[in-house]
């Protein structure tokens, strides 16, 4: 009599555990990005200290983003003055135009744009500068030479950008307002010297806090997130190309989940 060997049927993953060993990976992600993030402000406390890297990627960061910024911010002051000016002449306050696109651009529009704009130029180019020396196998070579990566690689980049982001962010702001001057006195006839006047004053100690707080950190978020991605590169050309799009697309929605909580607390101290 014939018999029949049963075959064991397989072993089929629930869905829970595989969710459970997403959730594990990404934990794992925030841990090692933390870490690295960490070290990377830590080296600056003691040597060696790479300070013609940092000055090349400050070339690279700020002055290279410095067009697009510029162009930026003053198209981005002048549709405010565009978009508001109906409902200014409405109401016969067209003397507010100084004020709105001062605090608008120093509280919120230019410290975000800015950051955007940074994160979509430098953090895909250092996920993927970094990714291809990962995939090249340079890093290695780094470490086998006794060079720590993350001390002249990462610090390096996270010190330049936390550097120029804000500078950055104070160009993008006055040529904004200079952008939305232009707009209000072609458009509005407003008197320019009412307008800068209202445009400063408007202004207090809070707001440039506010300004001046959002970019550094944004700066910090941009340049860990594009490191992390790139030394995180695995298979080959492919894995680069998925780190320098993770890089931007994290980056970003760090940037603006940050701004969130930022504004939030600013407008509870200030």
């Amino acid at each position: 009599m014939a018999t029949f060997n049963k075959v064991a049927p397989a072993d089929d993953r629930s869905v829970l555990a595989d969710v459970s060993d997403i959730f594990k990976r990404k934990v794992l992600a925030v841990q090692e990005y933390a870490k690295l993030s960490a070290r990377s402000l830590w080296n600056l406390l003691t040597p060696p200290r790479y300070t013609a890297d940092m000055l090349d990627q400050m070339d690279l960061i700020g002055v290279g983003s410095l067009p697009i910024v510029l162009l930026t911010g003053f198209f981005i002051g002048a549709v405010m003055v565009l978009q508001t000016s109906q409902q200014f002449e409405r109401f016969g306050q067209t003397a507010l135009t100084g004020d709105v696109v001062a605090i608008a651009l120093v509280r919120e529009l230019g410290p975000t744009i800015t950051a955007l704009l940074v994160a979509g130029r430098n953090a895909s180019g250092i996920a993927s500068e970094l990714g291809s020396m990962v995939v090249t196998e340079q890093v290695d070579a780094m470490r086998a030479m006794g060079t720590d990566p993350v001390r002249k690689l990462v610090t390096p980049r996270v010190v330049a950008t936390v550097l120029t982001v804000p500078l950055l962010t104070a160009l993008a702001d006055l040529i904004g307002m200079i952008g939305g001057f232009m707009v209000s006195f072609l458009e509005l006839r407003l008197n320019p010297v009412q307008y800068w006047t209202r445009a400063v004053a408007a202004l207090d100690f809070g707001d440039l806090m506010q300004g001046f707080t959002k970019p550094v950190i944004f700066a910090l978020i941009i340049s860990t997130v594009g490191c992390y991605q790139g030394l995180s590169v695995r298979g080959g050309t492919q894995g680069v190309g998925r780190a320098t799009t993770e890089a931007v697309v994290v980056s970003s929605v760090c940037v603006l989940i940050a701004n969130f909580f930022i504004t939030r607390v600013m407008l509870f101290i200030f």
